[in-house]
């Protein structure tokens, strides 16, 4: 925990004392805030499995993409307008409620426990895994996060953490500069996933779930990219990096669900449409082009009807997913109706 005494967590190294109240660019103090948790069907195959995936989301972030869907939890704290009070949606948890929500989301049969976003939280995410492995925590925790990961993140969660799944957004600095306020994403990002790769190497089995199938992940590297409409040399440049880098130690998993939504306060043009057809089937061909084959391709998606809402107790659709609690309140599944959980779309 002393790590946020002169913070350096991130690849903006701030610098401040976050255990003395300040706040760097993630907004956040050293106190660890939640936003929601409850079990997800919308990842990829092997993270949902059967019982799907216990996605825990942290507010604040260190990253800054500005058509954020999650926008509510990473810059809620950023948005000043009064008539937008709704979106301060983080509640601070110790060290033990963190284990009793993963406990929570294991006895409702979450093959793994999925840490959405929680790169300038990483010292007490560790100590919460922790405290719940004490507990009797025995499925996969995963690491969900923007790629945006200092040195000192990932040597804190080098013991805890099993399945990495970072993004690689862009390898432009200037797509980087503008989208994603940070000009050093490409950089730090490629470094963060040649680490992960070093730390975790893929392994399928079953896990300790409740529905557990036989072909989760429980350990390795899954990377990320979204494809941006009007920018298919930016994924090409993605696409050849992983086959030059990671073919064989990583899967890939593509995403078409841009859309374009505008943050309040955020004042950048952003690109105003979904992906076309076209330029989805133009993409199909660089995965052949660079001979990628391992992984997970997103079916093409041009409606906002998915777009989460942080300020429900299910953000998402009910098919979707199965609240296991909420900032706002303790919502503990077993206390709930049973909801059927529907296979989503692979991502």
């Amino acid at each position: 925990m002393s790590l946020y005494t002169n913070c350096n967590l991130c690849p903006r190294f701030c610098g401040v004392d976050r255990e003395a109240g300040k706040v760097g660019y993630c907004g956040e103090t050293a106190d660890l805030r939640l936003g929601y948790a409850g079990l997800h069907n919308g990842e990829e195959p092997p993270v949902r499995g059967a019982g799907g995936s216990g996605t825990i989301f942290i507010y604040g972030c260190n990253l800054g993409c500005v058509f954020c869907q999650n926008y509510q939890l990473s810059q809620g704290k950023k948005i000043h307008d009064k008539k937008y009070a709704d979106y301060e949606l983080g509640r601070s948890v110790d060290a033990s409620q963190f284990a009793e929500i993963c406990l929570a989301l294991q006895e409702e049969g979450a093959e793994n426990i999925n840490i959405v976003t929680g790169s300038h939280t990483a010292p007490a995410l560790a100590s919460g895994l922790a405290a719940a492995r004490s507990q009797g925590l025995v499925i996969p925790a995963l690491w969900n996060s923007s790629g945006y990961d200092g040195e000192e993140t990932l040597e804190v969660l080098r013991d805890c953490i099993d399945v990495y799944l970072p993004d690689l957004k862009t390898l432009d600095p200037e797509v980087s500069r503008t989208f994603y306020n940070a000009a050093n994403y490409p950089e730090y990002a490629q470094k963060a996933i040649l680490a992960m790769m070093e730390f975790r190497s893929l392994r399928f089995g079953t896990s300790s779930g409740k529905r557990a199938t036989e072909d989760v992940i429980l350990s390795g590297v899954i990377v990320r990219h979204l494809i941006l409409p009007g920018a298919l040399e930016n994924t090409r440049a993605v696409l050849r990096w992983f086959a030059d880098h990671c073919t064989g130690r990583a899967l890939f998993s593509l995403m078409t669900q841009y859309t374009p939504v505008h943050i309040p306060s955020v004042r950048t043009e952003i690109p105003e449409r979904f992906l076309s057809t076209q330029e989805y089937d133009a993409v199909m061909s660089m995965l052949d082009e660079f001979g990628i084959e391992d992984g997970f391709c997103q079916e093409l998606i041009t409606d906002a009807n998915w777009l989460p809402d942080f300020a429900r107790t299910n953000p998402f659709s009910s098919k979707l997913s199965l609240p296991v609690w909420h900032c706002r309140g303790d919502t503990w599944a077993k206390r709930l109706p049973q909801m059927k959980i529907a296979s989503a779309q692979t991502r």
